[in-house]
């Protein structure tokens, strides 16, 4: 049983690729909580997906013993969280959980967008902040400057700021003290009822769901029956264990300690984030405050190639959504696709992962349609419609106004491009707020429609900036706008797949877009096709794919010139009737192709 004034609790913070797993690694290493025969890069990021894009996805908890110089031996309990956006709810979960945090800033770039969200994210959390440069063994490195920059942009005191090269293991010694001498104990009480927060779950294959929690007050122990105050759930504890980074058994739990737990529980969706875990006899009485469940921002269909993949695809997206609680996910149909998923994702790499890893792990071709994002319809009666999906748009004659997701951003990004970057976001509707200088580099924050990010905003901002600048968001709430729903049209029968939602002044130009390269995409056929953008009735856009023709007049050679008109004239009256019955067959790569256009 740990003391708690021997316990620390703390999380790493930083931006994308500034170094947290590798310190994460390092402060394994140094206090020998892993062999060295078992050590490897990036010990915590399980995924192949996170291994190999170099990102981490899950936030992953480790428990190191340190003896520190005075002689003590601590229990730092360490979550290595993610730096990108889209897993933000991530981090912000994983900071309830602890008391402190290291961040870590690049001693070569410095301080970087989501640096800041994920400061700001601590600092809500009431945490005590060490600031750690990183990577001062590198040429370009500037500790002097960097540390100026986190006290003008960040607003913290960076004078005593660890210097460390977490590659090399330069200065992890400090790292390990500062975390002893400078971050808080955790508070609770021993003999109060158990009150213990949920802060995460996946699923094992053999054991079933493991919930990872933190205990605030009381002790927890092996055989305990449990309650979930949120779902009244009931449990009998079968495995009590910490993680160093394999799961080692223990006994009991007591505050402050962090650790997992499984029994029995058979579907991860019973294990709400943010739940309080108390005694099923004697427990507490008031929940703690949780968290805001995750609110998919990007919603897109998933449809198999091969439509006898069907059942595959339902068993893969089944086994994914009991690891990953934010991926929710439903049934559609459509015409052209045949059946298949309407999923919902925290952000665009997000969507991206969890398609890899569908591809990847259960080996299905998929086509992904165009990302959309949630609208709110009001109907004339005063009734709120969530709207996923363009194509089930209610008949406008009921409806009275659309709101539109709206996100504020905030863009670092060097002195030189800041026009380029202006522009782009007045291009995709946007309203400026503040534009300030953090020493050579810009910041600016601006009020942008999650739909006009969504689709290539960030490829297109680091094109424009050669990958300087950094970029990141968080949803502000719902405005009306001029939206109306764009339906693509070829030979006079509606495309469900490419129906979009846009904004009124854009819609003539994407209309135009969209025609020109289906043009190029759908095969001719016999008869000439009309490839047309609509608003409602109205055609905004067209584009004419001409027919094959056989040359019916071969056959005549001189004589009258009436034999010939007779035989067009036929030909004329057939290609007619073949455009009246005729199907058009739409290609799927054309669909795919059509989807990812470009701005």
């Amino acid at each position: 049983m740990t003391e708690l004034s021997h316990i620390r609790n703390f999380s790493i913070v930083a931006h994308i690729d500034h170094g947290k797993s590798t310190l994460a690694d390092r402060l394994i290493q140094m206090t020998g909580t892993v062999s060295d025969r078992d050590m490897k890069e990036q010990l915590l990021d399980a995924m192949d997906i996170e291994r190999e894009r170099g990102i981490t996805i899950k936030a992953n908890t480790v428990r190191i013993d340190y003896t520190a110089q005075d002689g003590e031996t601590y229990v730092l309990n360490l979550i290595d969280t993610p730096g990108h956006v889209d897993f933000a709810y991530e981090v912000s979960r994983s900071m309830r959980a602890v008391e402190g945090s290291l961040l870590v800033v690049d001693a070569s770039q410095g301080v970087e967008a989501q640096t800041l969200a994920n400061v700001y994210t601590a600092i809500e959390a009431d945490h005590e902040i060490v600031p750690v440069l990183n990577k001062i063994d590198l040429p370009a490195a500037e500790p002097d400057r960097v540390r100026e920059q986190i006290e003008d942009v960040i607003g913290l005191d960076a004078s005593d700021a660890v210097l460390i090269s977490a590659k090399s293991g330069l200065g992890i010694p400090d790292v390990l003290e500062a975390i002893v001498q400078r971050l808080p104990a955790p508070k609770g009480t021993r003999d109060a009822p158990l009150k213990a927060m949920l802060v995460d779950s996946w699923y094992d294959p053999y054991l079933g769901v493991v919930v990872l929690f933190r205990v605030m007050d009381g002790v927890i122990r092996k055989g305990d029956q449990i309650k979930m105050m949120q779902t009244g759930a009931k449990y009998g504890i079968d495995k009590l264990a910490v993680l160093k980074p394999a799961m080692v058994d223990v006994p009991e739990l007591g505050p402050g300690e962090i650790g997992v737990l499984t029994a029995s529980i058979k579907q991860v969706r019973d294990t709400k984030v943010g739940d309080t875990i108390t005694h099923e006899k004697k427990g507490c009485e008031t929940p703690l405050p949780g968290f805001k469940p995750s609110v998919p921002v990007v919603f897109c269909g998933l449809f198999p190639v091969d439509s006898a993949e069907f059942e595959d695809l339902r068993n893969a997206i089944e086994k994914l959504a009991l690891n990953d609680a934010s991926f929710s996910y439903e049934m559609e149909s459509s015409a052209a696709l045949g059946f298949g998923f309407r999923c919902g994702f925290l952000g665009l790499l997000h969507l991206e992962v969890i398609r890899d890893r569908l591809e990847r792990e259960y080996g299905i071709d998929l086509i992904t349609t165009a990302p959309s994002v949630v609208y709110h319809v009001h109907m004339r009666d005063g009734e709120l419609r969530e709207l996923h999906n363009p194509a089930d748009l209610p008949d406008l004659t009921h409806v009275d106004h659309i709101e539109e997701p709206r996100i504020k951003a905030t863009i670092l990004v060097p002195d030189d491009y800041l026009g380029d970057v202006l522009k782009l976001c007045q291009d995709r509707r946007g309203i400026q707020q503040e534009l300030t200088y953090a020493g050579s580099r810009a910041m600016v924050v601006y009020d942008l429609p999650l739909n006009e990010v969504v689709f290539d905003f960030y490829d297109r901002l680091k094109s424009i900036t050669k990958g300087y600048a950094s970029f990141d968001y968080e949803i502000t709430g719902y405005r009306q706008d001029n939206l109306v729903k764009m339906q693509i049209l070829v030979n006079d029968e509606p495309v469900d797949a490419l129906s979009m939602m846009v904004h009124r002044d854009r819609a003539e130009g994407r209309g135009r877009a969209m025609c020109e390269k289906l043009k190029d995409l759908i095969p001719r056929h016999m008869f000439k096709i009309p490839i047309q953008a609509a608003i409602g009735g109205k055609v905004i856009a067209r584009e004419t794919l001409a027919a094959l023709r056989k040359d019916v007049t071969a056959k005549c050679y001189g004589g009258d010139v009436t034999r010939k008109k007779k035989l067009l004239e036929k030909q004329k009256a057939g290609k007619k009737k073949m455009r009246q019955f005729g199907k058009v067959e739409i290609p799927q790569q054309a669909f795919i192709s059509a989807l990812k256009m470009d701005s």
